[in-house]
C-alpha cells in the first residue's frame, strides 16, 4: 500500500519527536512549508507530514501511478528528510546553495536547521510548489 494522507493531527505526531532538536525543527519547518505553499500540514503515512498534492507517473513503469504530496519532509532521529526541493530542473540547479546537506535518490537530508540558507529553502519550497500533475502517457 503506496503511503496515503491520514487523519492524524501533525501536532500529535511532532508531540512524540525525539529528540527535543529534532522535534523543534520540525516545528519551524512547518511554519515554513506552511508560510510558503499558504496550507496546512497533512500527516502522510507514520511519519511524512505534507503539503499539497500532485498525481504521478513513474518513469519506469507508467503504469504505476498514484498520490504525493508536492513538498513534504520528515523529522528522522538522523536528519530530516525534505522532499521534492530537487525534482524539478530549477530546484535541482538550486540546491547547491542550500548549504550543508547530503541527498539521497528522492530526497535531501539536513542535519540540523542551522546548516542550511532558510531563504534558499523558502525558493526551494515555492519552486517544488509549483509542480502540476505528471501528464498522462500517450
Amino acid at each position: 500500500m503506496p503511503t496515503q494522507p491520514t487523519d492524524e493531527p501533525v501536532d500529535d505526531f511532532l508531540r512524540r519527536v525525539t529528540p527535543v532538536r529534532r522535534r523543534e525543527d520540525g516545528e519551524k519547518l512547518v511554519e515554513i512549508f506552511a508560510e510558503v505553499t499558504g496550507v496546512a500540514p497533512v500527516m502522510w503515512g507514520p511519519s511524512m507530514i505534507g503539503f499539497g498534492s500532485f498525481a504521478y507517473r513513474s518513469p519506469v513503469n507508467p503504469r504505476t501511478r498514484g498520490v504525493w504530496p508536492k513538498v513534504a519532509f520528515s523529522p528522522r532521529k538522523a536528519s530530516l528528510s525534505l522532499y521534492g526541493l530537487k525534482d524539478l530542473p530549477d530546484g535541482e540547479r538550486l540546491l547547491p546553495a542550500l548549504g550543508r546537506y547530503t541527498e539521497g535518490v528522492g530526497c535531501v537530508y539536513v542535519r540540523r536547521l542551522d546548516d542550511i540558507d532558510l531563504d534558499v529553502l523558502r525558493r526551494l519550497i515555492a519552486i517544488a510548489w509549483s509542480r502540476g500533475d505528471d501528464p498522462d502517457p500517450s
